[in-house]
């Protein structure tokens, strides 16, 4: 939900940047929508209107304003916290499953009729899943037309669009431009490689090297590799594979993609989004933990830090699971092994009748699918007999969704269909509920590195007292638990559980 008027008028004429992606403001005598911090002149009260969305802004009419680019902006941090219907919804929307499955399968996602989840989003965001699906086509073809060579024909069927004509006609509608213009006027340069370069807008602060350096430790030999302050890995998208390079720049990260099949743009963003959690709202986090003594100091020393997402929610629990009660090196040397074992390899893909070349050096693989483990010999895992069984026994129900994991999963029901498999116990279920599904209100009480850390700051390690002492925490424990872990540094050789 947007603040009051009053509040949103008072962060327009500040031109508060905290504020972008939580509201847009549309300018009646204009037709124009920005967001908050746009540098133009503040408009008189009376031709200010606000929006939840800028599909929102563009269903009223409005279209996107030329200086300040409200389309790039960060995604609301409500969508992060919030495990309601509409905030799975949104994240659905976000991946593209409008695009893939349309309104049906959304709305089959979730379990709920078609017309109760437009009435809700309606409601609250101020837009349909259609018309919030249209404001993300349009965002990606701009994308594609001002940092590719593609032809517009290639660009709008990537985007998601039905027809040329309603692409044409949405970038008129939307940028009060041709796709010509853009591209003509366009000031970013394409990536030579074949692939996009992009820029992930996000909230400051931003502690940028611990959120590369929690993932650089924990990469996967073949999948991912952290190599002077770049993290790369590959990616299994719903059209087929690709590679990201993800670096900090200062004001943005720079994200450069090389995809088999363009129309997974928009989902590969999202998802190194959630990665990266760049949507978060680091004030309102780093205000609520420094109220706590305890970890003012860290707070203070770490200001802006992420909690380390997922681009694969059944990937990040079959890694949790092969790293239980192993050294992080040892997880890594044994996902690995399963990776060569059993990853589908890159190859040279054709993207839009162009050769694109994904096999890149060190990333070699994609991670396994749960269908491929599903029918795997546990004893060929390369892994103890008990954990081999609980990682095909958890791939089987993956496989069939018997425990879903995507970015519109229902929380409750995946911690309930984790716990109920044996070999799956709290640590693990909850790791994998914070880091697949954004859960920012996890606490790993019973981790051993958590209560050295604890330890060290003076706090309770005993799981008990710990979590009683972190009920002032909510409901950013997550942010809290990426302090403690990284407050114990340097690195040792010890054993730790955190994978």
């Amino acid at each position: 939900m947007i603040p009051e008027f009053d509040q949103c008028y008072r962060a327009l004429k500040s031109r508060d940047a905290r504020f972008d992606g939580w509201f847009f403001t549309a300018v009646t005598s204009t037709g124009v929508y920005c967001r908050p911090s746009c540098p133009a002149l503040t408009p008189k009260r009376s031709n200010v209107r606000f929006f939840p969305t800028a599909a929102a802004a563009q269903l009223g009419g409005f279209r996107a304003c030329k200086r300040c680019r409200p389309d790039a902006t960060p995604g609301s941090p409500e969508w992060n916290g919030r495990a309601d219907l509409v905030a799975r919804a949104m994240r659905l929307i976000s991946d593209g499953i409008v695009d893939r499955e349309g309104v049906a399968g959304l709305a089959r996602r979730l379990s709920f009729s078609e017309r109760h989840l437009n009435r809700l989003l309606l409601g609250e965001v101020g837009a349909g899943p259609l018309a919030l699906a249209r404001a993300q086509r349009a965002h990606t073809a701009r994308v594609l037309i001002e940092t590719t060579d593609l032809s517009f024909t290639h660009v709008a069927f990537a985007s998601g669009f039905a027809s040329i004509r309603q692409f044409n006609d949405t970038i008129r509608a939307v940028f009060a431009s041709t796709p010509t213009h853009l591209r003509h006027h366009s000031k970013h340069l394409g990536d030579s490689s074949g692939g996009v370069s992009l820029r992930l807008s996000f909230r400051r602060p931003l502690h940028a090297s611990g959120v590369f350096a929690f993932l650089g430790a924990r990469a996967v030999p073949g999948v991912e590799e952290y190599v002077a302050g770049t993290y790369r890995r590959t990616l299994r998208l719903p059209h087929g594979g690709g590679v990201v390079a993800l670096q900090d720049s200062g004001d943005h990260v720079a994200c450069q993609l090389h995809l088999a099949d363009w129309r997974d743009l928009a989902p590969a963003v999202e998802r190194c989004r959630r990665l990266l959690d760049l949507d978060a709202d680091p004030t309102a986090v780093d205000d609520a933990l420094s109220a706590d003594p305890a970890l003012a100091r860290l707070v203070a020393a770490r200001p802006g830090v992420r909690s380390a997402g997922a681009v694969d929610g059944p990937e990040i629990a079959i890694r949790a699971v092969i790293g239980q009660q192993v050294s992080i090196a040892g997880a890594r040397t044994m996902t690995g092994e399963l990776v060569s074992r059993l990853g589908k390899p890159l190859t040279t893909a054709v993207s839009s009748g162009r050769p694109t070349g994904l096999a890149d050096g060190s990333l070699t693989h994609l991670f396994p699918e749960p269908g491929t483990l599903a029918e795997a010999d546990p004893s060929s895992l390369g892994l103890p007999a008990g954990r081999g069984r609980t990682v095909v026994g958890l791939a089987r129900l993956l496989d069939d969704g018997a425990i879903a994991l995507d970015p519109g999963a229902d929380r409750v029901a995946a911690t309930r269909g984790l716990l109920d498999l044996p070999g799956i116990g709290q640590w693990t279920t909850s790791y994998v509920i914070m880091r697949a599904l954004g859960d920012p209100d996890v606490l790993l009480e019973t981790d051993a590195g958590t209560r050295r850390a604890a330890s060290r700051l003076g706090l309770p390690a005993a799981p008990g007292p710990l979590r009683e002492h972190a009920e002032r925490w909510r409901p950013w424990r997550s942010y809290a638990l990426h302090h403690l872990w990284a407050s114990l540094v340097p690195p040792s050789g010890r054993k730790e559980t955190d994978v």
